[in-house]
């Protein structure tokens, strides 16, 4: 029913994971990766900041990329499978590799005063609020 597939191992370089085995030599950057996890998050807020929570186990915090771009938040990064060499699964639900996930903010925020924050594989974005919502009267004129 299933097919049984021998993966090539070399044990060049520090990493023997199947991952790194299915990952193009020398692919730094993100867009060359072909499949994609999504991140799942939290976003929250207090009277004065938002606060977005992601939990990303496994993930090295030299493998998180945040970029804010006027309202889009995007988080990136890369899991690292930890599973041995050639190891066979009976149960495979945890998702290993690259993930992203772009949000639009809900306000307006200062972004040169954002913090995160990753401890414990919890990611916490901290976003100070722009201010209060401004309002425009808007004059109607009538033909």
């Amino acid at each position: 029913m299933f097919e049984k597939k021998q993966l090539p191992i070399s044990a060049e370089g520090d990493d023997l994971s199947i991952l790194s085995l299915l990952r193009p030599p020398d692919s730094g950057a993100w867009e060359e990766q072909d499949s994609e996890g999504q991140l799942v998050l939290d976003v929250a807020q207090t009277d004065d900041e938002l606060v977005i929570i992601a939990t990303m186990a496994g993930t090295e915090p030299g493998d998180i990329e945040l970029h804010l771009h006027n309202d889009l938040l995007t988080i990136r990064g890369w899991r690292r499978d930890p599973s041995p060499a050639g190891s066979e699964h009976f149960c495979r639900e945890c998702y290993w590799g690259k993930f992203s996930r772009t949000i639009v903010l809900p306000v307006d925020v200062k972004a040169e005063l954002t913090k995160a924050e990753y401890k414990n594989g919890v990611l916490t974005v901290r976003l100070p609020k722009a201010g209060a919502k401004r309002e425009i009267p808007i004059l109607v004129i009538g033909e």
